[in-house]
């Protein structure tokens, strides 16, 4: 048997054993009917645990490494937008940025469910991701890979107050991905009831911000806590910090010429929901580009949620966030 026949035999057998692993989780349903896994005090989409648990075994850091990490639908197009603006500034000029013909999410993959997906073992390697490679990942940080722990790679955590990312998620889920058979999606109260339970993709929600936030605290070098309210409020103090934090500071000149309000214009929900690709451009599992721009507004809940609803989500904030210091302002909204 020759070197290559027996890698592929020793792949079978490791995708076999990890498919029998899977299939003891404990197992749920999502808001469109689709299987959601329970692994490792987490819940995750039907197609995400193979590719999480070879990114968590298999992949190796670079110091150099940035990885944006968030709840979905927190923000995280626009976070990939700004940060690859941020380290990229020097090898494109915002008139010529890959932004304006490329969907963010093609520029900064999800390092599990993209490439970890489509290959257990991918080669990094090989100069198709060069320095600094940039991945995002909806991973909770108790399941990351150790390397990524270990090593001086940082971490970008985004955070979206809990109403508005539920009406996001939610939305998006029900109106993109088809139903599983003769399934009824789920309705909005159905699905904030899972919610609150922690029964949703990547979730529990509390769980997955706490997690960031502590280690915000403990290791202020190695990851960022932001909040999506925040970067509304004041985009072009938290891109300074973003960039400090990351080690590609603006230079006194960049701020002088306007350079942090032109990479906020950039990735503005406005400009890139306006893009010809982000209109009608398709991502390769068959969401449309569009699918990621839906509203962008801070307090968008108040549309959809009951106020007891609204009660609920406040005393559970109170509950499971403890003293922990991090509080979210449920009450703010947009003018």
């Amino acid at each position: 048997m020759d070197d290559k026949t027996a890698s592929k035999n020793i792949s079978s057998e490791g995708d076999k054993l990890m498919e029998e692993l899977i299939q003891t989780l404990p197992q749920e349903k999502d808001w469109v009917g689709s299987t959601l896994y329970q692994y490792q005090g987490f819940w995750y989409p039907f197609f995400a645990p193979k590719a999480v648990i070879a990114f968590q075994n298999h992949f190796k850091a670079h110091e150099t490494d940035i990885f944006l990490i968030t709840m979905p639908k927190s923000g995280t197009t626009w976070l990939k937008a700004l940060i690859f603006s941020i380290a990229n500034r020097k090898q494109f000029s915002l008139t010529q940025s890959p932004l304006l013909t490329t969907n963010p999410h093609e520029l900064v993959p999800f390092i599990d469910i993209n490439i970890y997906l489509k290959n257990r073992t991918p080669d990094l390697e090989n100069g198709k991701f060069p320095s600094p490679r940039i991945f995002a990942t909806h991973t909770p940080y108790g399941t990351l890979p150790s390397s990524i722990l270990k090593s001086n790679c940082r971490i970008v955590y985004l955070c979206r107050n809990p109403l508005d990312q539920f009406i996001s998620d939610w939305h998006f889920f029900v109106n993109n991905f088809p139903r599983n058979g003769d399934f009824k999606p789920f309705s909005i109260e159905e699905g904030f009831e899972r919610f609150c339970k922690g029964t949703h993709a990547f979730g529990p929600f509390w769980e997955h911000v706490l997690g960031y936030w502590k280690m915000s605290l403990e290791h202020p070098e190695k990851v960022l806590f932001l909040k999506y309210e925040d970067l509304k409020k004041d985009i072009a103090s938290n891109l300074k910090k973003v960039a400090d934090f990351l080690s590609y500071p603006f230079s006194e000149e960049e701020i002088r010429q306007g350079v942090v309000e032109e990479i906020s214009k950039l990735c503005s929900f406005e400009t890139l929901k306006t893009l010809e690709v982000n209109m009608t451009g398709v991502r390769p599992v068959g969401l449309k580009n569009s699918a990621f721009f839906r509203n962008g507004k801070v307090g968008d809940w108040v549309n959809f949620i009951s106020p007891l609803m609204a009660d609920r989500m406040k005393q559970l904030c109170e509950e499971k966030l403890g003293d922990s210091g991090l509080r979210f302002d449920l009450l703010g909204t947009e003018d």
